[in-house]
C-alpha cells in the first residue's frame, strides 16, 4: 500500500473517535448509561490523568506526556513507512498513532480525555472501566507490534 493510504488510514480512525466523543458529549450526561448490545455500555466519563486517571491531579504533566508520546509514535510511524514490506508492523503504528493523537487533543482541547464504552462483567473493578476508541487502537496496535517484532523476517529470495 502507498504510504499517503496509511497516513490517511491514521487521520480517519481518529477521526472516527473523536466523532463517537463527540456524539457522546451531546447525547449523554455525565453518571447516565445506555445500554448496547450484550454486555456491552455507553456512559460518558471524563478520565483527566492517563491510564485509569494515573496523574489526574498533574494535567500539565499529563498533557505534555502524552504530546511526547504522540510525536514519539509519529517519528515511529514515519520511519516504518519508509520500509517497503512490513503491513502488520505498518498497521500496529497507524492504530498506534490514531489512537496516540485521539486521546491527546482531548487532553489539550476537552481538558481530558472523553471515555464511553464499559463492559458489563461480574468483576466490579473491570465493570467499573471506562474506554474509549483510541484506547481499543493503542492496544490493537501495540498487539500488531508486538507480533510482527516477534514474526520471523521474510528472506528474499536470489534470482
Amino acid at each position: 500500500m502507498k504510504r499517503t493510504v496509511y497516513i490517511a488510514e491514521t487521520a480517519a480512525l481518529a477521526a472516527a473517535d473523536q466523532i463517537l466523543k463527540t456524539y457522546v458529549e451531546h447525547h449523554l450526561e455525565p453518571g447516565r448509561e445506555k445500554e448496547l448490545k450484550g454486555r456491552l455500555v455507553l456512559r460518558r466519563v471524563r478520565n483527566k490523568g492517563l491510564c485509569l486517571n494515573l496523574f489526574q491531579d498533574r494535567p500539565k504533566a499529563v498533557r505534555v506526556l502524552s504530546s511526547a508520546a504522540a510525536a514519539a509514535v509519529t517519528a515511529v510511524q514515519a520511519a516504518v513507512l519508509l520500509k517497503k514490506g512490513h503491513f502488520l508492523q505498518k498497521q500496529g503504528i497507524v492504530f498506534l498513532t490514531a489512537g496516540a493523537w485521539s486521546n491527546t487533543f482531548d487532553r489539550w482541547f476537552r481538558g481530558g480525555v472523553v471515555d464511553y464504552a464499559g463492559v458489563r462483567c461480574k468483576c466490579k473493578k473491570i465493570s467499573g472501566i471506562t474506554y474509549n476508541l483510541a484506547d481499543v487502537f493503542i492496544a490493537a496496535g501495540s498487539a500488531a507490534a508486538a507480533a510482527s517484532a516477534l514474526l520471523p523476517a521474510k528472506k528474499k529470495r536470489g534470482k
